[in-house]
């Protein structure tokens, strides 16, 4: 492997540590906006009425009304986007960290063409 191409291989790998930080970063956000639709849902549908049915922690209203519909797509949507962030978070996460593995791996080449070689030369006496 060559000098310049070692280079290659650690600028990608840099570049694609970078970009799956990025979209850990973005899956988190993904988290979080379905955390606020969730949270968004169950005060929809505990603002309706008072008769609330509940499937473990979840409300629901069994009558048809927008209002229900609009609550019950907006956990539905929230609990969704939830699972997704995280298992898209930390499955960036896990090839960020492969990437840097790999980059530190890389970090040192085996030989750099543009130092100059130290030679020993013995003494003639």
């Amino acid at each position: 492997m060559t000098y310049r191409s070692a280079m290659m291989s650690r600028d990608y790998l840099h570049e694609r540590a970078e970009e799956s930080r990025h979209e850990e970063t973005i899956a988190y956000i993904m988290f979080l906006a379905g955390a606020i639709l969730f949270i968004g849902g169950v005060l929809e549908t505990l603002s309706l009425g008072e008769n609330v049915s509940w499937f473990l922690i979840l409300p629901f209203i069994a009558e048809a009304s927008s209002g229900a519909f609009l609550g019950a797509t907006m956990i539905i949507l929230g609990l969704a986007l939830a699972i997704f962030g995280v298992a898209c978070g930390l499955h960036r996460s896990r090839d960020r960290s492969w990437y840097l593995q790999e980059l530190r791996k890389s970090g040192a080449p085996a030989e750099d063409p543009f130092k100059p070689r130290k030679t020993v030369q013995k003494e003639l006496t």
